[in-house]
């Protein structure tokens, strides 16, 4: 087999974003939802925001089409720069580590399983009377639990006493919000990191490192 070129130093940009093709891909596809909600007409951003999400009502109607749209979706489009800079810091180096496609095997297990199994809570508080019947209509965007999950992979790539400190401050990051009092998104992010850190047999092989093609 022909290995694989080395990134062309000569323009890392461009080399930066080939490294990491689907980290870059949504991102860009987040920019341009969040130029939609910009430019749409009053109200129709909420409109938009809700159909989209991974909400007890969209769950119900369209589950395949939730738990997906709600992945490309930010709730507020001036975060957009800061999901940028995080997924650069997380998303794109985990997914250079590992590969393209066990890094989205992570990340989509993730946002699934943090959406379904917060959602579900959510289900029977309403039942129960512990929580309003409008939460069945609330905006839950899973970005962030993908981010949660690049978080804690991450962890596996870290060297020698680095990693424990980097594990308790991304635990305390995640689980303080959720032991004092937290919401459902507070859940959804510890299931997240959680289903990150049980990735730890997908980091054992990681992705070959490239070498340069003889000239």
């Amino acid at each position: 087999m022909m290995p694989h070129a080395e990134p062309e130093p000569s323009r890392p940009l461009w080399s930066w974003i080939r490294s990491s093709p689907g980290t870059h891909i949504w991102l860009l596809i987040i920019a341009v939802t969040s130029v939609v909600v910009v430019i749409a007409p009053d109200h129709l951003d909420h409109v938009l925001l809700h159909r989209n999400s991974s909400n007890i009502h969209e769950l119900t109607r369209h589950p395949i089409r939730a738990l997906l749209s709600s992945a490309f979706w930010i709730e507020n489009p001036a975060s957009l720069a800061l999901y940028a800079a995080l997924f650069e810091l997380f998303h794109a180096p985990v997914e250079r580590w590992l590969g393209t496609l066990r890094w989205l095997v992570i990340i989509a297990t993730a946002h699934i399983t943090a959406t379904l199994v917060s959602q579900k809570l959510v289900l029977m508080a309403i039942r129960d009377h512990r929580a309003p019947r409008s939460m069945v209509h609330v905006v839950d965007i899973g970005v962030s639990y993908g981010l949660a999950a690049a978080a804690g992979v991450l962890t596996y790539r870290l060297p020698g006493p680095w990693r424990w400190f980097y594990l308790v401050g991304v635990v305390a990051f995640f689980g303080i919000p959720l032991i004092s009092g937290g919401t459902f998104t507070d859940l959804g992010h510890a299931i997240a990191l959680a289903v990150g850190l049980l990735a730890w047999p997908l980091t054992r092989h990681p992705q070959p490192t490239r070498v340069s093609r003889e000239t």
